[in-house]
């Protein structure tokens, strides 16, 4: 289309919270030369064009999300959120502070309070409304569901007796609720109301709701022959999740508050993203003079458009078929985020983005010369919009000035800016000669230009700064996630090596796990990257496919945002292993590194960033986080067991250590410590006089040492250990082997021991014993040479997670040396055979024991028998070849 000619003239400004104002809930409406605005905020205000003073301002409890004006009964509605709707009345002369004559001031010194007492119709989950004369639509979301209701609107002398209950309301079902998808949340619906030509006779306030009245053949293409017959007006409505429908308000106004079994609601389009703007067009002109025809006339609009948030726009009009009038429906896409939208009397829709103010003209496209009179024009193949160079409208409203005969825009700039452009054709601008008047006022609009442009400068240089700063941020990320995901089975180019270690805090010794990043990669990692740390509880199962996903539901999480770790460097961050007060620490615990990089902060809006990843990963990538808006890059996960926690006797603890932080995480009871007492000291007088019956070292409990025991093969020892023995004995190495992860061990191997004592993280003994052994009656070949590792604890418990720890350690050795040497040992299979019946059997007697223990049948005995029961299984007569 031509470039749109344009002057802009600025008006006032409005104060705007930081960052500016938000698309979608300001509001301008214009009416014999009083602006009435609305701002998003709790603020509206009634501005005087032609005298360029404010008249009111207004001041609700909450943000204001819709504002309508019925001039015939000089009214203002207003919809303030979770309050409800208000009515204000214009006569606000009486309340005003009469101001100096000739003063110019865009500041208001008098601001009208309103509270929640003198709202009209409360109801805190109204979203919008409309008016249509006397009756007002509402469109509110209760339970996930849209509900219309109908309210009669009542006179200016009825304003006490207003009627608080809906005369009618139907109910409006969406594909999608907003409560479901926080992209949506923000969106209000739209709301507006069509009409027929023979429709109302009173059509003043049509400009003011966004109402607009149809010719007849699109009317009844659109709404159907039985809305045309009924006379009706048509309710048009635009919700969040895309969906256009309408609702004939004779059906709504019949409807009473029951069911009703055919619902009067049809759904005309979905475009499948939130709908912004419902307009409608005159695309047809009869004459050149006719090219800026009103709207509102009796002529009527043959195009009604619907505009979405990111810049899909449709467009249904009734052109001539082979016989009949036929629906034409064409989609078109403009460039987005649309903030808001007005049409012109004409065939002009502006639209405006965070960039520009951009006009589309859907005047058919055929020459006046190849037009015939009988034949209507088809809707245009495509778009070509026009500039006018006007950035960061969040407001938009179109007025017609018929005493100079041009259109006017009005806008609200994201800043708060009212302004005002003067719209014409390139061909209605003729050369006039200047004079002094005219010279000053062109100076006037060429600096009003000047700042504008600069303004325009100024918010593109902020959009493309920011655009720079998300794409050097996207690369960087990108150039991690590639170094990381390509060397999943060498050494990567990140690391992070987890450790656990006692340390001291405060009066006492705490169990921590120390994470340490380094970076040895040539990439660095800044602002945005974040170190998660995942700690939960880890399954005994051996099984290989077994999940801990369970488990890990219920772990604790931790998260440290990086600054900036440059190459070479490292950073380490230290997690509280030891349980919280009054509960035990549960070993063994799996402790997982990754890094994520969430990408929200830098594209904005969840779906942009879901549609980036979608490009960029697919579904199954290991760099793709669960909730697809960011990039998880795992990096370790290791096991925490008891053979890392062990608080070994010489090792490196200070003279004036104390009990671990979970033996004495909670102070006993004074009452509790006395009762205890007095509970052993009569159970010493009561053995007094056999003292044979006395336990030489009262242990935990009074029970005997548990004892468990496993017996590996000399051989593979000795070849999966060669590189660590350095000339130690076999029984050392492997005794240093198993605590290769723990801290406290680095003194083992040069003291060439084969035994070690140490505390429980809880506080309890624990022994390790290694001894060389020879098992005979399993090879045929003779006598093997076997280790036998020999875990005694004073606490069953204990034991049970020192033999977890110490069995898990050799499975991963035999399963490494299988890998490498697929020989199997000679072994005879009827040894194997009677152990395993002679397993399977103590297994039933296990099962039998607990069954009796459930039934409470002789509870001491039958517990001593299961512990005997449990220590024969964990001492198998099986070598581990």
């Amino acid at each position: 289309m031509a470039q749109v000619g344009h002057r802009v003239d600025y008006l006032a400004g409005f104060c705007c919270p930081v960052g500016g104002l938000a698309a979608g809930k300001p509001r301008v409406l214009c009416h014999d030369n009083q602006i009435y605005l609305s701002n998003g905020t709790e603020y509206v205000y009634v501005y005087d064009q032609e005298g360029r003073l404010m008249k009111a301002v207004y001041r609700f409890p909450d943000q204001i999300w819709h504002v309508e004006l019925l001039p015939f009964h000089q009214q203002l509605y207003i919809l303030c959120a979770g309050v409800g709707i208000y009515c204000v009345s214009l006569d606000y002369q009486s309340r005003l502070v009469k101001q100096t004559d000739g003063e110019e001031n865009d500041c208001f010194s008098t601001v009208l309070p309103m509270g929640s007492n003198a709202c009209t119709f409360p109801d805190a989950t109204l979203c919008t409304f409309t008016l249509l004369n006397d009756v007002l639509v509402t469109l509110s979301q209760v339970q996930g569901k849209w509900c219309m209701n109908l309210h009669k609107l009542p006179s200016p002398e009825d304003q006490e007796n207003l009627p608080r209950q809906p005369i009618s309301h139907v109910d409006i079902t969406t594909c999608t609720s907003n409560d479901g998808d926080v992209s949506l949340a923000h969106f209000l619906p739209v709301l507006c109301c069509a009409f027929s030509p023979g429709t109302s006779d009173s059509k003043e306030g049509l400009c003011h709701s966004g109402g607009f009245i149809l010719e007849e053949p699109l009317f009844s293409l659109l709404f159907g022959i039985d809305a045309a017959m009924l006379d009706s007006p048509m309710i048009l409505c635009g919700f969040p999740d895309g969906q256009l429908c309408s609702v004939p308000l004779k059906s709504l106004s019949s409807l009473d508050n029951h069911c009703c079994e055919d619902s009067p609601v049809k759904i005309l389009h979905h475009l499948e993203e939130p709908v912004v703007f419902i307009g409608a067009l005159r695309t047809e002109q009869k004459s050149p003079e006719a090219e800026e025809a009103p709207a509102f006339g009796d002529l009527g609009c043959d195009c009604v458009v619907a505009l979405g948030h990111y810049g899909k726009m449709v467009a249904i009009k009734a052109t001539q078929g082979e016989e009949v009038k036929v629906p034409e429906l064409r989609e078109y896409y403009l460039q987005g985020p649309v903030l808001c939208a007005a049409c012109s009397g004409g065939s002009r829709m502006y639209y405006s983005t965070h960039s520009d103010i951009y006009a589309v003209d859907l005047d058919s496209p055929t020459p006046d010369t190849e037009k015939l009179e009988d034949s209507p024009g088809t809707l245009p193949s495509a778009l070509s919009p026009a500039s006018l160079s006007i950035c960061s409208v969040v407001a938009l409203s179109l007025s017609s000035r018929e005493s100079e005969g041009e259109s006017e825009l009005l806008a609200l700039s994201a800043k708060g800016r009212l302004m005002t452009c003067g719209l014409c054709s390139p061909d209605d601008t003729q050369p006039v000669k200047m004079n002094p008047n005219k010279a000053g006022q062109r100076i006037k609009e060429l600096l009003s230009g000047i700042g504008h442009v600069s303004e325009r400068v100024s918010s593109l240089k902020k959009v493309v700064d920011q655009k720079n700063r998300a794409l050097t941020s996207l690369n960087q990320v990108m150039n991690v996630s590639a170094a990381l995901l390509s060397s999943q089975t060498g050494q990567k180019p990140i690391t992070c090596t987890i450790a656990a270690h006692w340390s001291r805090l405060l009066v006492q010794d705490t169990l921590t796990v120390s994470c340490v990043l380094e970076n040895s990669s040539e990439c660095s990692l800044e602002h945005g990257w974040t170190l998660c740390a995942h700690l939960f509880a880890s399954s005994y199962d051996f099984e290989e496919g077994s999940s801990d996903s369970a488990a890990a539901d219920s772990g604790t999480s931790y998260t440290f945002p990086i600054d900036q770790l440059l190459p070479g460097n490292k950073t380490e961050v230290t997690l509280p292993l030891g349980p919280a007060e009054g509960f035990k620490l549960e070993l063994p615990i799996t402790v997982s590194c990754s890094l994520y990089y969430g990408l929200q902060e830098i594209l904005g809006t969840v779906s942009e960033s879901s549609e980036l990843l979608d490009d960029l990963l697919s579904d199954d990538s290991p760099g793709l986080s669960p909730d697809r808006e960011g990039i998880c890059l795992p990096l370790k996960e290791v096991t925490i067991d008891i053979l890392h926690c062990l608080r070994l006797a010489g090792g490196s603890r200070g003279p004036e250590a104390t009990p671990p932080a979970a033996a004495i995480s909670l102070p006993m009871d004074p009452l509790d410590t006395f009762l205890k007492l007095s509970r052993v000291q009569s159970d010493l007088e009561s053995l007094e006089g056999r003292e044979e019956l006395v336990p030489s070292a009262l242990g935990e409990d009074y029970l005997a040492p548990s004892v468990a025991s496993i017996k590996v093969s000399s051989e593979l020892l000795r070849t999966a250990l060669k590189d660590t023995s350095e000339g130690s004995s076999l029984c050392c190495t492997a005794l240093c082997w198993l605590l290769a992860d723990n801290a406290e061990a680095a003194t083992l191997q040069s003291k060439d021991a084969t035994a070690v004592q140490g505390l429980a993280p809880d506080g309890g003994e624990v022994q390790l014993n290694i001894r060389e052994v020879t098992v005979s009656d399993l090879s045929p070949a003779g006598p093997i040479q076997a280790v036998e590792i020999i875990i005694q604890s004073s606490l069953l418990a204990n034991m049970c997670q020192l033999h977890h720890a110490v069995v898990r350690r050799i499975q991963a050795l035999v399963l490494e040396q299988a890998a490498q040497d697929s020989s199997s040992s000679d072994v005879r299979m009827q040894y194997l055979h009677q152990i395993q019946a002679n397993h399977e059997a103590l297994l039933k007697e296990a099962q039998s024991l607990r069954d009796r223990l459930c039934l409470g049948n002789d509870s001491d005995a039958v517990v001593e028998k299961l512990l005997h029961v449990y220590q024969q299984l964990r001492n198998p007569s099986l070598v581990v070849l």
